[in-house]
C-alpha cells in the first residue's frame, strides 16, 4: 500500500489572478499566507511522518512547502519533479482570463479557460497532463521505499491525478474543485487505485489521523 498527498500551493499574488499563468513561475500572496498562518499549521499536522516529499520546478510549490515546514512540519529537503507541474498552455499563457470567454461558450470548459481536448499552440492538452501526471504517480510507487508520499503541485496537476486514479475523461477531471492550500489523498493497494479525499482543508478536519 503507498498513500499520496497531494497539496495545493498557496495561492498566488492578485497580480497574477487576471490572467493565465500555466507554467510562468508567479509569485505567491505573501500577505494572504500570513493570515492564514493556522490553516498552514493545521495541514503540517495532518501531513504524514514520515514521508517523501516532493515539489514541481516552480517556486510557489517550493515556497509553499517551505511554508508547511515554518508551520510545525519536519524539516525535509523535497526533491524536484517536473511531472506534476501545471499545464503548459504555450502561446495562451499571459492571456487575460476575461478574453477567453470571447472565444465562444464551445471553445472553453466550463471551469477551465480552454476546452478539456484542445492543444494550444505551442502547448499541451488536459489529457496530456493526465498522461504526464499518471506516469509520474506510477514512476513514485516504483521507487518509493516508506508508506507515503507528500506532492506539493498545482490545480491541474492534482486533477489530473484524480483522474488516473479513477479513469475520469479529461472534461470530467476539471470538474473537481481543487483549492490553494487543500489537501487530495490517493491510495494505491493491491486493488489498485482509489481517492481516499478530495480538496479537503485539515482545519476542518484535524481530527483524522494519518494511516
Amino acid at each position: 500500500m503507498h498513500q499520496f498527498w497531494l497539496v495545493r500551493h498557496a495561492l498566488v499574488h492578485p497580480d497574477s489572478l487576471c490572467y493565465l499563468y500555466g507554467t510562468d513561475d508567479v509569485p505567491l500572496c505573501e500577505t494572504t499566507m500570513q493570515a492564514q498562518s493556522g490553516r498552514y499549521a493545521a495541514l503540517a499536522a495532518r501531513l504524514p511522518r514520515p514521508a517523501r516529499l516532493i515539489c514541481t520546478p516552480l517556486s510557489r510549490t517550493r515556497l509553499t512547502a517551505d511554508a508547511l515546514i515554518r508551520a510545525g512540519y519536519p524539516k525535509s529537503e523535497p526533491e524536484i519533479d517536473p511531472a506534476f507541474v501545471e499545464q503548459n498552455f504555450g502561446q495562451l499563457q499571459g492571456m487575460p482570463i476575461a478574453r477567453f470567454d470571447e472565444r465562444g461558450h464551445t471553445e472553453r470548459h466550463p471551469f477551465w479557460p480552454i476546452h478539456a481536448a484542445e492543444t494550444p499552440p505551442g502547448g499541451e492538452s488536459f489529457a496530456h497532463l493526465i498522461t504526464r501526471v499518471g506516469e509520474g504517480l506510477e514512476a513514485l510507487l516504483g521507487s518509493a521505499t516508506g508508506e507515503h508520499t507528500i506532492i506539493v503541485s498545482h490545480g491541474g496537476a492534482i486533477r489530473a491525478a484524480c483522474a488516473h486514479a479513477l479513469g475520469l475523461t479529461p472534461h470530467q477531471a476539471l470538474c473537481l474543485q481543487i483549492d490553494n492550500i487543500s489537501l487530495t489523498r490517493l491510495e494505491f493497494n493491491d486493488r489498485g487505485w482509489r481517492i481516499l479525499s478530495m480538496n479537503e482543508h485539515p482545519a476542518e478536519s484535524i481530527s483524522a489521523e494519518p494511516k
